[in-house]
């Protein structure tokens, strides 16, 4: 049996042909898959000040989401906490007593903010195929480790969903899981500090360059002036080559 190898006239074909059948495969996921209720940080340092900034897409076809309900921890609450205003929507933080005293930055806690809530007025829901992103400012961020912030979103046909299942040990994605970010060891101190500027004295700084000793500057020097002159050379060679008839 004779196989026949395609040509690469139709390669081209071929793989354009693959790429249109994997844009389709594409198009044929979920469109909710990975539409799900987030935070990200911009600190994650053990001490540091974060902001925290939830992003919640509407996943409903003819619902809006009306609201949002952020827990916030109760075994390592955050001393200070404040919400950045979005036009539209009103927001309640709701400070709770604690089931026990925390120490944070040497100031003893008995009651924290342990529940931010957003609540969308006229035109401001987020609407089908739309997002928002809702942000608060906490901090000090606890010791390393995971922190799980569960959310309940409230869609404007009376749906309630629940972000709140932690990822199992198997580490598949549940349907709904719970907002989470890792906080990581504290900086050290002064490790933000920028370098103080060289004094400015009129004068050019000096490149690495102007710190080569004589002895050094004057073999590479040389060094260029042997490899030009080895280059005519061959040049003059290659010339002379051509010139000689053959036999």
């Amino acid at each position: 049996m004779t196989t026949t190898l395609p040509t690469r006239r139709h390669w081209p074909r071929r793989a354009a042909l693959a790429a249109a059948l994997g844009a389709a495969g594409l198009a044929l996921l979920p469109a909710t898959a990975g539409a799900h209720v987030t935070v990200h940080t911009d600190s994650t340092a053990s001490g540091s000040f974060s902001a925290l900034t939830f992003r919640v897409p509407n996943e409903s076809d003819t619902a809006s989401t009306v609201k949002l309900e952020v827990q916030l921890p109760k075994d390592t609450p955050f001393l200070y906490v404040s919400s950045k205003p979005i036009t539209g929507w009103t927001v309640k933080m709701t400070e709770t007593p604690l089931p026990e005293p925390v120490e944070s930055e040497g100031t003893k806690i008995t009651k924290a903010i342990t529940t931010v809530t957003w609540t969308a007025s006229g035109g401001a829901a987020v609407k089908p195929g739309e997002y928002q992103d809702f942000s608060i400012s906490a901090g000090p961020l606890p010791k390393s480790g995971t922190i799980e912030l569960p959310a309940v979103q409230t869609y404007s046909d009376g749906e309630v969903v629940k972000w709140n299942q932690p990822t199992p040990a198997s580490g598949e994605e549940p349907e709904y899981p719970v907002p989470t970010f890792v906080i990581t060891a504290a900086e050290a101190e002064g490790s933000h500090t920028d370098a103080a500027p060289a004094p400015n004295t009129g004068e050019a700084a000096a490149s690495p360059t102007d710190s080569t000793d004589p002895l050094a500057r004057g073999l590479a020097i040389g060094g260029i002036l042997v490899g030009a002159a080895g280059v005519a050379t061959a040049v003059v060679a290659v010339r002379r080559s051509s010139r000689t008839p053959s036999a």
